[in-house]
């Protein structure tokens, strides 16, 4: 794949608390569901993201950033 490298690692923020956590992302999946450490909420993707990284992560998803800027969805 030519261009920019798919990063890997994300800032996962809680919506709830604010607690943040660096956590390396499934290079070919979605996580759908992640437990905050700080106050135990599950998190969830919000409606029209495909995973929590999406939603909450500093960083999109790995198959977001392979399809590129007008990707909505890596289904």
């Amino acid at each position: 794949m030519a261009g920019k490298p798919i990063e890997r690692v994300s800032i996962l923020t809680c919506p709830a608390c604010g607690h943040a956590s660096e956590e390396v992302m499934p290079v070919n999946a979605c996580l759908y569901f992640h437990e905050c450490v700080a106050c135990h909420r599950l998190l969830q993707p919000l409606p029209g993201d495909c995973c929590v990284f999406c939603s909450y992560g500093s960083v999109k998803c790995p198959p977001v950033q392979q399809a590129g800027a007008a990707a909505t969805c890596c289904g």
